[in-house]
């Protein structure tokens, strides 16, 4: 009987499984790993790659399903709070913030949000202050999970005065 239902439990995991991987952490470039949520046995992998520092975009208020800043001290990694509570956190500030954060890891860096939605945003608008055009700022952010916040990414992109 479960065989043959095998293939439509097949079906229905594979978007799910997809769907993960898709906000997987990833390396973005050398010493920095960016996307969604990791799970522990994800922290475990990163650690043992050389992430010596995580960065977490999330607010305190957002389910982790586990005790993430304790996890990742016990893997005796730093662990640092810089939480974005959505678009209206999207700002040259909050990037400014992030990239004093990432200067100031020693090692690789996980940086991470839900989905890596707020990541790309705050990567954009960092890699536009470093100098990137505006179209090469959407390109990093969109490596790193810019999705939904785009547009707030672009009005930001083009405000003359940040």
């Amino acid at each position: 009987m479960l065989l043959r239902r095998l293939p439509c439990l097949l079906l229905l995991l594979v978007p799910l499984l997809a769907l993960a991987a898709e906000h997987a952490p990833h390396l973005l470039r050398p010493g920095l790993y960016a996307g969604g949520q990791p799970d522990e046995t994800q922290l475990r992998a990163l650690a043992a790659q050389g992430v010596t520092t995580v960065i977490d975009l999330r607010g305190a208020d957002e389910t982790r399903g586990y005790a993430e800043a304790d996890f990742v001290r016990q893997l005796g990694l730093r662990y640092v709070a810089l939480p974005v509570a959505g678009a209206q956190d999207i700002t040259p500030a909050k990037a400014a913030d992030l990239q004093r954060a990432l200067d100031a890891a020693q090692g690789a860096v996980l940086l991470h949000c839900a989905s890596g939605n707020r990541v790309g945003a705050l990567l954009a608008l960092s890699a536009r202050a470093r100098g990137a055009s505006p179209e090469e700022a959407l390109a990093e952010g969109r490596a790193a999970g810019l999705g939904s916040l785009e547009p707030t990414v672009r009005a930001q992109l083009q405000d003359p005065h940040p």
